[in-house]
Parts: C-alpha cells; structure tokens; sequence
C-alpha cells in the first residue's frame, strides 16, 4: 500500500530523516517507535503530504504520490491523519464529526446516518449538540478519529493518539483503531512512545532513531532479537553485558562477562566482542542450586527489590549485575529480601547476542 524509497529530509541544517526504506503492506497494522525527536511525526507528515521531503520517492499504491498536485490531492483524500494534540473546530460534536463529509459533497441524510453510526461506534451518541473544545482530552481525541474515519480512508495515520490520556480512553481508542484496521481492511502506520500499546497493536514494527531506520520486523522480532546493542537499549529493560566469546562449538557461544561464563545460541566466534542480552522475564530465581535444565546457573545476592503490583523486579549482583523480573506471590514464598543469596538461572535460547 505504501512504499517509501531512499527518503531524506532537513530542517534548516539539520537532517531529519535519513535514508528511510520501508514498505507498508495493504491492511496492517504498521507501528513506528522511536525516541522524541528520532523523525516519526515528521515521517507521518510526508506520507500524509503535509511536508514535502527534501529528497526521495513515496507510493501509494503502486502510484508516486509527489509528481503532480492533481495526483496529490486525489490520493490525500483516500488518507486521513490523527494528531497527538487534535485541533477541533468551535461548533458541536456534530459538525465536527460531519466536516470531511460536507467538503466531498454528501448528501444531508448520507451525513444523518454515517455521523449517527460513527458517534455509538467511539461511545459519543447524544454529545451530538455539545460544544467539541469543551470536551474532556479523551473525549476530542475519539471526535478526532471519527472525523478522521468517517470518509472510509485507506491509510490512517496516527501520531501519538494516546498520549495522556487515561486508561480507560487508551483501551477504548486502541479497540476503536483494531475495529476499524479488522473491519475495514485499512492500513494503518502509527507513531507511539507506548511499548506495550506498539506491541500490543502492530503486525509490524520499525525502529527509528537519529533518522534513521533501524530495524523493521515483527513485534516479537523487534523486543526477542534487537539488531544491536541501541534498539536493544531501547525497546526492552534487557540485561546488556558486555563481553568477549571464548569459544563456540556446535552453535553454543561461550562468553566471557567479567570473568563468569555466560552460554547462548549464535554464530559468534572467539575473540569477538559481543554484547549478551537478557530479559529479566526469563531469569529464575531459587534459593538452593538445585537440578534445572537451564545452561547458566549463578550464585547471587540480592541489592535490590522493587514491587510493582503483581510483579517484582530483583537486581542482583553474580559478580555482573542482573535483574530478574518475577511474581509477587514467587517472592514471598521464598520470602526474598535485601541481602540475600539465591541462585540465577537462564536457559541458553534466552540469551541473545549480539555483535
């Protein structure tokens, strides 16, 4: 549906984007994530042809969307955009949902039904003659997306459409945005700080930082098999050590960390400086070493414990430093507190690495 090709842009001096390469497939669910100021709003923005980059190519559908303003305005009508902060006019609920329709022409009772439709679909029926700006901010973001969706896009984009707001208004615009992805068989690209929301929503993610493109792949592949040490650093709360591989046979990486030996799953060989990563889910804790299959076993003490609900994030130290992630309940059974001395233990698959 989309296709972006060798894209660069600048504001001023400064590059802003640099070198993007993606293809955005027909009906999914594409989620951008990033840190502030990495390019996502600005990259929304040129597929949305509210900026025109500075170089590079944008198709949609199989068409170059830059080459002539006719073409231009035809194909930005077949899109439509979210804002992280909204703009709603000062008139009713109503003429604001309405407006899209009223400027393609539809007729009166056209607009009735398919306003009437899209207020019960974002839970608004009956605000239909209240102010828009004197709204609650989850209440203008859901008039912003059904203005947004209300003319049947191809391509929705959103930037940041849940930033701020309370949980119960996050739940019911992601439900809103899945529905109409589903129902619809629209393609969406989305811009988002929220790992979990990016991982909850997308078929697919990329990784944009400093400009750049980092890695595109699956929700899984993107937060399990981050390409380097900066989208590992970014996406997760990964154990990152540093460390040297000692030797590999069949596969099974040895690495050297701080004079312990870590085992994982690579091609790595000796000599290579690599960077050993684990997610503090996939660490156990015990207070006895005891028999597990699991290749790594350490002996640790405990420096810190934080309670989150129902989890708790342990930080160790076996002599590297290490946090584990476990249950609530996991730690008062075995009555776990500062100080003490337990057991680590990960299998070899849970460990990745990375040059």
């Amino acid at each position: 549906m989309l296709k972006i090709v060798d894209l660069h842009h600048r504001y001023n001096f400064k590059e802003v984007l640099k070198g993007i390469n993606v293809e955005i497939k027909r009906g999914e669910v594409f989620v951008l994530i990033g840190p502030t100021g990495a390019g996502k709003t600005t990259l929304l923005r040129i597929i949305d042809q509210l900026e025109y980059p500075t170089s590079g190519r944008v198709y949609f559908d199989g068409k170059e969307i830059l080459t002539s303003p006719g073409l231009r305005l035809k194909i930005r009508r077949r899109m439509a955009m979210v804002f992280q902060k909204p703009v709603v006019f000062n008139a009713t609920v109503f003429d604001n949902v309405a407006y899209p329709l009223k400027v393609r022409g539809y007729r009166r009772k056209d607009i009735l039904q398919k306003v009437d439709k899209m207020l019960e679909m974002v839970e608004l029926k009956g605000y239909e003659k209240r102010n828009a700006r004197k709204l609650s901010g989850g209440e203008i973001q859901r008039i912003a997306l059904a203005q947004a969706i209300i003319s049947d896009p191809q391509v929705l984009l959103l930037d940041e459409p849940t930033a701020n707001l309370d949980p119960l208004s996050i739940d019911l615009i992601e439900k809103l945005i899945l529905d109409f992805n589903k129902k619809q068989g629209a393609t969406i690209v989305m811009a988002t700080h929220d790992m979990s929301q990016g991982e909850r929503l997308a078929d697919r993610m990329g990784v944009l930082m400093e400009g750049k493109l980092i890695q595109v792949g699956s929700p899984r592949e993107i937060f399990y098999n981050p390409k380097n040490v900066q989208v590992a650093q970014f996406t997760t709360r990964n154990n990152i050590l540093k460390g040297v591989v000692s030797q590999n046979e069949n596969g099974i990486t040895y690495v050297d960390v701080e004079g312990k030996i870590i085992e994982g799953v690579s091609s790595f060989q000796a000599g290579e400086r690599v960077y050993v990563c684990i997610k503090p889910e996939d660490i156990t804790l015990s207070l006895s070493k005891s028999r597990t299959s699991a290749r790594n076993l350490f002996p640790a003490r405990i420096n810190l414990m934080s309670f989150s609900g129902p989890l708790v994030e342990v930080e160790l130290r076996c002599p590297f430093p290490l946090l584990a992630l476990i249950t609530r309940r996991s730690a008062e059974e075995m009555q776990l507190r500062v100080g003490q001395k337990v057991y680590a233990s990960f299998k070899a698959t849970a460990v990745h690495i990375i040059g």
